[in-house]
């Protein structure tokens, strides 16, 4: 699964580098987030708040709260544009899906295993899926409706 993610995931960034399509579709003047905030927050957060002290543990923490913010730019430049396009839209919802799937098996962990306790894990899924909650609802709404998918500006 783990060699899946990573090839797809360098496919999407080789498509959105290269490919002609879908690189002209880019529009820098509404792709305004400081990403570099997201970062320096979840690297300040990794040495506050870990499990242990150590070199590892931090940087495992880092990636956690980082992977819970790294769609917010996306779900900005979606609200700013306002139109999203099916493709863009059905990998938004297979991402939040995929991180809701984790919180089940969270729970199933949690009551069968007798010392999970990876929190740090479970608290970043939970505030990850919520930041999807928003582009879920306009999500089924259109998908209820028939109707291509737009988010208020």
């Amino acid at each position: 699964m783990k060699v899946v993610f990573i090839a797809s995931s360098l496919a999407i960034v080789w498509c959105m580098r290269f490919h002609p399509m879908v690189r002209r579709s880019y529009d820098r003047e509404l792709d305004t987030f400081r990403h570099y905030f997201l970062v320096g927050a979840s690297f300040a957060l990794a040495l506050i708040l870990h499990e242990k002290f150590t070199v590892q543990e931090i940087f495992w923490a880092f990636s956690i709260y980082l992977e819970a913010v790294a769609i917010l730019p996306q779900l900005v430049l979606l609200q700013r544009s306002g139109n999203v396009d099916n493709l863009t839209g059905q990998y938004i919802f297979f991402l939040g899906a995929y991180r809701a799937f984790y919180i089940l098996n969270w729970i199933y962990r949690y009551l069968t295993e007798p010392h999970f306790t990876r929190w740090i894990a479970c608290v970043s899924g939970v505030v990850q899926t919520a930041l999807y909650a928003d582009f879920f609802y306009y999500y089924f709404i259109s998908w209820k409706n028939n109707s291509k998918l737009k988010l208020p500006a």
